[in-house]
């Protein structure tokens, strides 16, 4: 599944993980990664992908396309750009969802976690771990729209997240509702890899593959793709 973040031919299509993330450390790539997410589903669907982010974030750190991929492409008209600025504006999206004539075949968020402001979530629930709660409930309207959509057509949603360890923060909350964590780590001379972690408890021993890659000349650059046992 990690092919799904690069351009390369696409092989695994499959509409079983409807709500995944995508979790590593700082300054790793990630909203490049997503976009090249985006494009791809836009691309291979010929649908509409929606990208959530902070217009204020994007701007700072714009997201670098992989080698190969035109700028000028009519993909990118696929691909709807949607600002918020907290996690307010995500419930407010996700609140209307139904009302789309036609669902998008993906929907992404950049930096899901710093949409929720500590002390403005622990004033709003009267609680010091008001943040745990508003994620919580944010993440349980993203999952009843993604069911109701995939009602009608398959419809993914994919989250990205901060990690500063070994593993994602409030790993525990996200691993309720998301049923496949993509995490990244650093593997030295300014390379990355990617491997996909599978939560759905299937219990299934696929093979998995591991990505490394790179951010170089500002272009997103695939080094190799390796496949190990589940």
């Amino acid at each position: 599944m990690v092919q799904r973040f690069f351009s390369v031919r696409q092989t695994d299509l499959q509409q079983n993980h409807p709500i995944m993330l995508l979790s590593g450390p700082p300054s790793c790539g990630k909203t490049s990664l997503l976009f090249q997410f985006a494009f791809n589903e836009a691309h291979n669907s010929n649908g509409l992908v929606i990208f959530i982010c902070s217009r204020r974030r994007l701007e700072a750190k714009p997201p670098y396309l992989s080698q190969g991929v035109d700028s000028s492409c009519e993909t990118f008209q696929l691909i709807k750009m949607k600002y918020v600025d907290d996690d307010e504006g995500i419930k407010k999206f996700f609140a209307a969802f139904h009302l789309y004539d036609e669902f998008p075949v993906s929907v992404v968020i950049d930096d899901f976690g710093d949409f929720f402001e500590e002390r403005s979530c622990q004033q709003r629930y009267g609680n010091p771990r008001g943040r745990d709660l508003a994620m919580v409930r944010t993440l349980a309207l993203c999952h009843n729209a993604m069911v109701h959509a995939n009602e009608t057509r398959p419809c993914k949603l994919l989250l990205s997240d901060t990690h500063h360890g070994d593993s994602p923060r409030l790993l525990f909350i996200y691993k309720r509702w998301v049923s496949t964590i993509f995490k990244i780590q650093g593997e030295g001379s300014g390379s990355f890899l990617l491997k996909d972690y599978n939560h759905s408890g299937s219990g299934s021993s696929r093979k998995r593959k591991t990505a490394k890659y790179s951010i170089a000349l500002q272009y997103l650059v695939l080094e190799e793709i390796d496949e190990d046992g589940g």
